[in-house]
């Protein structure tokens, strides 16, 4: 009888192998992902993705951000012309209200890096190309507001004025009041969830826009409760049955003989 059970059960032992072999390899490409390693990267080349990591410098290094000068991997900025607009009612009860309009808008475009969450930035990094993005909840390193020089008082130079990449632009309507210039960040260390595409560049895997859409960066992204992978425990489960099945009908066998 033991003889009978013991080799039942390393049938089922060898029913579980590859089954116990798929899972383990599902577990570990999951794991690969969430680590994120090139490697495990390289295999979904053009499928959409979504990867939280901590932000890094790029190929070339930190980067400067262009009003600021804070060290950072991303900086975009704008310009805002407040103005007062132009009125028909010219009378003593007429209210003016402010308005204002975009002038110049700016993103930085080179690629930064991503890594997992306690690994070193000289680690084996994927990298993010921020092209045509528009960062969520990016840190505001600058705010400041210039008015327009009033004949006869003396007014403070505007040194951002010839820091502002990108051509300026609008109609620019009424009466300019002054101008806000407005610059966000993202800086090294930081965390982050980035939407995209899987693409290679140059050896490199890059997240990039996926074709027809746009990247999606969200900064400052909250810390995840840890749990405990579905592919992880399916995993767990089948080694453990594994194992079970192969050393009992092993016992069995020899308690039987």
């Amino acid at each position: 009888m033991l003889l009978v059970i013991g080799s039942v059960l390393l049938v089922a032992g060898v029913v579980l192998l590859p089954l116990t072999v798929v899972a383990v390899r599902r577990w570990l490409r999951q794991r690969g992902l969430a680590r994120l390693r090139p490697s495990a990267l390289a295999a979904r080349i053009g499928r959409r993705i979504t990867l939280t990591g901590v932000a890094a410098p790029g190929p070339a290094g930190p980067i400067a951000s262009g009003l600021a000068g804070a060290e950072c991997v991303w900086h975009g900025h704008e310009v805002l012309r407040h103005y007062w607009p132009l009125t028909r009612d010219r009378g003593d009860s007429a209210v003016r209200e402010r308005a204002c309009d975009p002038i110049a808008e700016y993103g930085s475009e080179e690629l930064f890096g991503l890594v997992a969450e306690g690994a070193s930035e000289d680690a084996d990094r994927v990298f993010v190309d921020p092209s045509g993005s528009d960062p969520r909840d990016a840190e505001l390193c600058l705010q400041r507001v210039v008015g327009r020089p009033q004949p006869g008082v003396a007014a403070a130079a505007d040194d951002l004025l010839p820091r502002v990449r990108g051509r300026i632009s609008g109609v620019f309507r009424g009466e300019t009041i002054e101008f806000e210039y407005r610059e966000w960040v993202i800086r090294r260390g930081a965390r982050v969830r980035v939407t995209g595409q899987v693409q290679t560049r140059d050896g490199r895997v890059v997240i990039t826009a996926p074709e027809g859409g746009r990247l999606t960066v969200e900064h400052g992204v909250d810390d995840q409760p840890v749990r405990l992978s579905p592919r992880r425990r399916e995993a767990i489960g089948f080694s453990a049955a594994l194992v079970a099945c192969t050393v009992a009908g092993v016992v069995l066998i020899a308690l039987g003989i």
